[in-house]
């Protein structure tokens, strides 16, 4: 699958984007346009930003894992 289909399965959903100068970020993809994605990304505290990231900066996309369901470490039996 292309960058480019990639980005548009997963909009609105969080995805871990890795770029070509070995750095990676990540977010909730928002949009495609223009040859670029746009990425809302957490700074601090309350602040969000949307960045945007064009294709030839970007080695690839990835969505993110779900989470593990919850395992029980033991069963506990009835005590008659």
């Amino acid at each position: 699958m292309s960058l480019q289909q990639k980005a548009y399965a997963w909009i609105g959903s969080p995805v871990g984007v890795s770029l070509m100068d070995g750095t990676g970020t990540s977010g909730i993809l928002c949009s495609v346009q223009g040859g670029s994605i746009y990425l809302i990304e957490y700074l601090y505290h309350t602040q969000f930003a949307t960045k945007h990231y064009a294709f030839n900066q970007i080695r690839d996309i990835y969505p993110f894992p779900q989470c593990p369901q919850p395992q029980l470490l033991y069963q506990a039996k009835p005590m008659y």
